[in-house]
């Protein structure tokens, strides 16, 4: 069997597993870069790409901390209650760890002697090792009435996000360093990072999330989140 090495390094505002979108596409203010390791990092090997606005990338899940595996899995969309085949999902804990992610291409950066991939709408951990890049063609990659089971449309948001006045001092500090920072915070929260059986239910836990150079405090109550406190890393 082959063994695959990477050929790029996902730069990812997502600092751990926790918060990061369970699609890709939900978070549209998730920017990230991808760096092309050598010897792929030939300017030639990406002739052609500019002309595409999106890619597939191909991944390891390398945050996996077992071998092991199970046929069966509880996918959010279902409660996080109701088991289903692996194969059936695109969980993580799969018997291969790969993934696959379509993320939206805004061009090719050459920086420090190094190329990187400027990306978005992007659904990964950061430091994950990407495996191959593909362009995404929409006559072969869009199938409107293809079937997806249980989960045919978009998970619906329904969470209010509210921003405590201490949250709010510290974001304006932030203002022109930061452009983006709120609106990524909200479309991250509005897609309810709780396991799913907690959803719609109370919840007096304080959460913490890790998001590009900041720890983020917050709280929800049935539909609506308080962020609590935003906090440079």
């Amino acid at each position: 069997m082959t063994n695959f090495a990477p050929l790029a390094i996902l730069h990812s505002p997502y600092k751990e597993k926790f918060a990061v979108p369970r699609q890709p596409g939900l978070v549209p203010s998730a920017k990230a870069e991808l760096e092309i390791l050598p010897p792929y990092d030939d300017i030639n090997a990406f002739n052609g790409l500019e002309v595409f606005s999106h890619l597939w990338l191909i991944f390891e899940f390398h945050k996996n901390t077992t071998d092991k595996w199970s046929p069966t899995v509880r996918p959010p969309r279902l409660g996080g209650n109701k088991r289903v085949g692996v194969f059936a999902t695109r969980s993580p804990n799969r018997p291969n760890s790969i993934g696959l992610s379509l993320v939206k291409f805004h061009g090719l950066i050459q920086r420090d002697k190094k190329l990187f991939l400027s990306l978005s709408n992007i659904d990964l951990v950061d430091s994950t090792p990407i495996i191959d890049i593909k362009p995404y063609i929409p006559y072969a990659d869009a199938l409107p009435d293809a079937k997806a089971g249980f989960a045919q449309e978009a998970p619906e948001t329904i969470l209010t996000i509210n921003f405590s006045e201490q949250a709010n001092l510290q974001l304006k500090a932030l203002t022109n360093e930061y452009i983006e920072l709120k609106q990524f915070i909200i479309e991250v929260l509005q897609q309810d990072p709780r396991p799913a059986y907690k959803k719609l239910k109370p919840d007096s836990k304080v959460y913490a999330m890790h998001l590009s150079d900041f720890n983020i405090k917050w709280q929800c109550a049935l539909d609506t989140v308080s962020v609590l406190s935003i906090k440079r890393v």
